[in-house]
């Protein structure tokens, strides 16, 4: 198993975290359950930490995949960046839901409030999550890709090559 092989393992944990813990502490606002609610904090947190080391195999994983064919270094960058300000919102989310989880437990008065910011907390980094998720995707995923329309239209991208079978007729 390399980096790569570990990166993919680990980079859903982060997103799929974050999607899980929205929709829990939904449920739990609906349901007005207050170990339903804290379940979703544990969740973020969950997140939160798994995000650390999904983004300390990114390295790796560009050492493995940066000479493959198709794989540019502009895709790499926009998904390593995206992936850096991921990486400090769902660490801020993960202390949040901490935070709250604490208020939580000792009953205080603006545990409320704390659970209403961290939900909002929760969709800023679901989005960014989101977006994290599609770049990465953009760098082996040509289906994916903004000039995936072209290749459906019948442009040869550099990866294409002589291989699609078709006349230039």
């Amino acid at each position: 198993m390399n980096q790569a092989h570990l990166h993919l393992l680990l980079n859903h944990l982060p997103i799929l975290g974050s999607l899980f813990g929205i929709l829990v502490l939904i449920a739990g606002f609906l349901l007005k359950n207050n170990m339903v609610k804290r379940t979703a904090l544990g969740l973020f947190t969950i997140a939160a930490i798994t995000a650390i080391p999904a983004y300390l195999t990114g390295e790796g994983a560009e050492e493995v995949v940066e000479s493959l064919p198709g794989v540019t270094e502009n895709l790499i960058e926009s998904h390593a960046d995206m992936a850096n300000i991921f990486l400090w919102v769902v660490g801020a989310l993960g202390l949040l839901s901490l935070a709250t989880l604490v208020a939580d437990l000792k009953a205080q008065k603006i545990t409320s409030a704390m659970y209403v910011i961290t939900f909002a907390a929760s969709i800023a980094a679901m989005g960014l999550a989101a977006r994290v998720g599609v770049t990465g995707g953009e760098i082996r995923h040509t289906e994916i890709r903004s000039d995936a329309t072209a290749t459906a239209n019948g442009a040869i991208l550099p990866e294409a090559g002589a291989e699609s079978g078709e006349d230039d007729d």
